[in-house]
């Protein structure tokens, strides 16, 4: 096992969320005693279970109470029931029960009226292993082929190639569709391919909709879905200076290089050499992003562009005030 960067505050019930596969269930059960409860959502009857009745869960736990003294209630794969928070929400209230709730997307949770905790717990993200992580095991050309799945490092190339067709074909369509977050896989499936291909390029929404064959719209919410589920994050573009001309739409990257690769069709045993150079610059990216996340840095990234082609990879900004500068 890894040992991971991010520090979650031990006596505070929070939200750990990231995409599936980066080691959610592994790094909060490593924090689990004998006296602590686990109560998972992702196995269908448990699923069915909790569904029909929201409140058993608080039978469940207020029994649990009464064997074991302060014990930590995980619940994960919090997203599948919303419904569930307001059990939460009573039990941290009246018998200050401690939880930590795992998700892997936020989308029914922000968009569904759930009840988000007001301030009760706080809320963490889990990223692909960082290179600090991975310490002298870590492999640069490995890490831009394959990406950096805590599950990934250790296995064979031809592992490697079946684990992330498997992963994006299940989870990323499939589980997709089955969330009802798309009601025609179709096309969010073809929206895929075209936004691993252009991963960092500044987007253009007409122009993704025109390859979609679909509305302006509609490919605005699929890029939403990537945001809520984890799955990518945007890079907006820097406008807050006095020069005119500067461009205004934002860059999407994936949160892994190897579900690029295998979305993008660009997993070969070595990449080319401008593959690599996009490969490397979303990893720095995606590097930045889980040490800010980890440390609780209030620092957001931009990139800066002008229409003539200047342009600077990374700002990174704290308020109206640049930081620092990286291309």
């Amino acid at each position: 096992m890894f040992n991971r960067e991010i520090r979650p505050a031990k006596s505070k019930s929070y939200f750990l969320f990231g995409p599936r596969q980066t080691g959610k269930s592994t790094f909060v059960k490593s924090l689990l005693t004998d006296k602590d409860l686990y109560i998972d959502l992702l196995p269908q009857r448990n699923f069915l279970n909790y569904a029909k009745n929201p409140g058993s869960v608080r039978e469940e736990i207020l029994a649990h109470l009464k064997r074991y003294n302060d014990p930590l209630c995980v619940i994960d794969e919090i997203q599948k029931i919303p419904s569930l928070l307001d059990e939460v929400h009573e039990l941290i209230e009246s018998k200050r029960v401690r939880f930590i709730l795992t998700g892997s997307s936020a989308r029914k949770l922000k968009r569904g009226s759930a009840n988000l905790l007001a301030g009760r717990a706080y809320t963490y993200r889990l990223f692909p292993l960082t290179f600090t992580e991975l310490g002298g095991c870590f492999d640069l050309e490995r890490a831009l082929r394959t990406g950096t799945l805590p599950v990934l490092w250790g296995a064979d190339m031809e592992d490697s190639l079946e684990f992330l067709k498997s992963y994006t074909e299940t989870y990323l369509k499939e589980e997709v569709a089955a969330e009802g977050l798309v009601r025609n896989i179709g096309p969010f499936a073809q929206f895929l391919d075209i936004a691993a291909a252009n991963d960092g390029e500044t987007v253009n929404f007409n122009n993704v909709a025109r390859e979609c064959s679909v509305s302006v719209k509609t490919v605005q919410q699929y890029f939403q879905i990537l945001e809520d589920t984890f799955l990518a994050f945007k890079i907006p573009a820097w406008n807050r200076s006095e020069r005119r001309r500067l461009v205004s739409h934002p860059r999407y990257y994936f949160f892994d290089t190897g579900v690029t690769n295998i979305l993008a069709h660009t997993l070969t045993n070595q990449l080319n050499p401008k593959i690599f150079g996009r490969r490397f610059e979303q990893f720095v990216i995606g590097q930045l992003m889980a040490f800010i996340g980890y440390k609780r840095l209030d620092f957001q990234l931009f990139y800066w562009r002008t229409n003539h082609c200047a342009e600077v990879d990374v700002l990174i900004c704290q308020g109206s005030r640049i930081v620092c500068a990286l291309e």
